[in-house]
Order: C-alpha cells, then structure tokens, then sequence
C-alpha cells in the first residue's frame, strides 16, 4: 500500500539499470500519456560535442504507456538525490511529477518524479528514422562509456522485467546487425 507523504523517482532509461541513489523499494510499474523514444541528445554521457549520442527520453503521447521501475526514496535523502539527478540530466531533463500505475488496472498507486527531455531544449535530436538512430547509437561514445551499452542495458533491464519496448527493441535489433557487418 502507498501513503500519500512517500517520495518515489520513476526510472525508464539509465535509471531501470544504474539509478545511482539509495532507495527503499522498487516496483515495475508504468505512466500514461507518455512513450520512451531515443531522441534526446547526449554529449555529456554518451557522446561528445558535435558527435552526440541518443539517450530515451518521453514523448508525450495521450494513447501510449511507458513501462518502468519506481524507486521509494527516503525523505532525509530527497535533496541529495534531487542534486544528484539534476546534475547527472543536466543535458536538457525537467523534472515533473506524474502519476505511477502498479498495475494494468485504471488506480493510480502514487506519484512519481520523472525526468523528460523536452523538444525545445538544446540537446533535443527529435525523430529520426530507426535506421539513423541505430547508426548514431552504433558510433557513439562519451565520458560515461559506448552509446550501445546504453540500449543494450536498458533493452536487457526491459526483457528482464518483462516489458517489451517496440522502439527499444527495434534499434537493438539494428544495432546488433550493425555489429555483424
């Protein structure tokens, strides 16, 4: 059962596989109106200036779910793991606070904090075809490692959790033929 005055971080790209903050719980769990696309830039993690790499963030979608974890956080620690995430989504994230849904039922169980990726700020790629996007992912390194070890963990995390991601799953795919060729 949630209470109202606990604090939970929704987690659907790096967060499902590397949140990086103590947490009390997960749980698998989804929002509406939201779908994870690789359309936001990155040149601070997985990519560098004037070769950025592509990273999920949400489209605001009315018909779509998006699968994810929700990670109860301690009150004491709320601060310390709002900076900690601000910096770490510098590139562009807002934080909004959206409702959680544990199950495929209509109850919403609680509210959650997200990080999105807006269109309008500046490391914003937006749609591309999945051919593109998996050449981008392909070549792409920064600081924090190889663009594809990105969406080979969050497609790993996904299949582990049970959730299948078309989007996700369809650069993986082409990834993985790229790596063949």
């Amino acid at each position: 059962m949630y209470k109202n005055d606990e604090k939970w971080i929704f987690g659907y790209g790096s967060l499902i596989w590397k949140p990086g903050f103590s947490y009390v719980e997960q749980r698998k769990g989804y929002i509406r109106g939201w779908s994870r696309r690789f359309y936001q830039g990155s040149t601070d993690h997985r990519g560098v200036p004037g070769s950025p790499g592509r990273v999920a963030t949400l489209l605001n979608d009315p018909q779509a779910i998006c699968w994810g974890i929700a990670y109860r956080i301690e009150e004491k620690n709320l601060d310390s793991i709002f900076s900690y995430l601000d910096y770490r989504e510098k590139g562009g994230f807002s934080r909004y606070l959206l409702d959680f849904h544990e199950s495929d039922d209509c109850e919403v169980s609680c509210r959650v904090y997200v990080y999105v990726a807006d269109p309008d700020n500046p490391e914003y790629l937006g749609p591309a075809g999945d051919t593109e996007i998996a050449r981008q992912i392909h070549r792409s390194t920064g600081p924090s490692g190889p663009n594809i070890e990105y969406l080979m963990r969050l497609s790993e995390k996904l299949r582990s959790i049970g959730v299948m991601d078309e989007h996700v799953f369809e650069l993986e795919r082409q990834v993985r033929m790229l790596d063949d060729a």
